[in-house]
């Protein structure tokens, strides 16, 4: 009986959680431009969306800026993460404090913070502030994710390689870096999956012609309700599911062999 009202339970949760994506991807087929009645089953909001040039430049560049900011965030990170793991017990803690700040702050403090730096540094704004942004506030998350790997790799491994003739480099590449790999994988895409995800951040550190998916749909949100905005958060929502499907797939492949 327990188990009964604990999976009850579960799927209320569940439920609770999944019904407005559910919703949403329901009635981006709708006909209609109303959310609260069916006309329909169509695919016009697609099309609609498809050929809204705005749109599509906003998709390009939210992928542009969550691609690259992933791509350096997950260098940075990852050797930052190494090299606090050689640090002792005390810097150690006092480094991981000073990075788990920008975690726990609201993301307005940081956005906010990020636009006075840029201002004073007189910098342009648009693609490269937008571009550092998202880096710095992507960067800790990977710190976050790697460092348990790196405490879970028997410590003696590295020198052993060291011992037997590998270089610092080839240690990094040919020992560390195997070993930490899901760690690597699973920041990689958690910072992407923020980048696409920020609205504040990117609304702050922005320049004129440059917006992405969220700021794009805060605008279209403000201007009254646009079905179009329907079907790019189901493509949004698809694209971010076959991400997170993928690398679990290639997991269970290597568990299996």
């Amino acid at each position: 009986m327990s188990k009964f009202w604990t999976r009850l339970y579960m799927g209320l949760v569940f439920a609770f959680l999944y019904a407005p994506i559910l919703v949403l991807l329901v009635f981006s087929f709708n006909e209609g431009k109303t959310r609260g009645s069916w006309d329909g089953f169509s695919l016009v909001w697609y099309q609609t969306l498809l050929q809204d040039e705005e749109v599509l430049s906003a998709v390009g560049n939210t992928f542009f800026v969550a691609i690259v900011s992933t791509l350096v965030s997950t260098v940075i990170g990852t050797l930052g993460a190494i090299g606090i793991a050689q640090f002792r017990k005390a810097p150690q803690q006092r480094i991981l404090v000073l990075n788990q700040i920008p975690v726990v702050n609201p993301d307005i403090i940081m956005a906010v913070g990020l636009m006075v730096l840029f201002r004073t540094l007189q910098l342009d704004f648009g693609m490269l502030t937008l571009l550092l942004a998202h880096i710095a506030f992507t960067v800790p998350y990977v710190v976050l994710s790697v460092l348990p790997k790196l405490k879970q790799m028997p410590q003696a491994l590295p020198e052993a390689a060291m011992d037997l003739g590998a270089t610092p480099a080839q240690t990094l590449w040919r020992v560390i870096i195997p070993q930490i790999r899901p760690g690597i994988v699973s920041g990689a895409l958690i910072a992407f999956t923020l980048s696409i995800d920020d609205f504040v951040i990117s609304f702050f550190t922005t320049g004129n012609g440059i917006e992405t998916v969220s700021t794009i749909v805060y605008s279209m949100a403000r201007r009254g309700i646009n079905p179009e905005i329907n079907a790019l958060s189901t493509l949004m929502f698809l694209v971010m599911l076959i991400l997170l499907i993928i690398p679990n797939l290639f997991q269970k492949k290597e568990e299996v062999q």
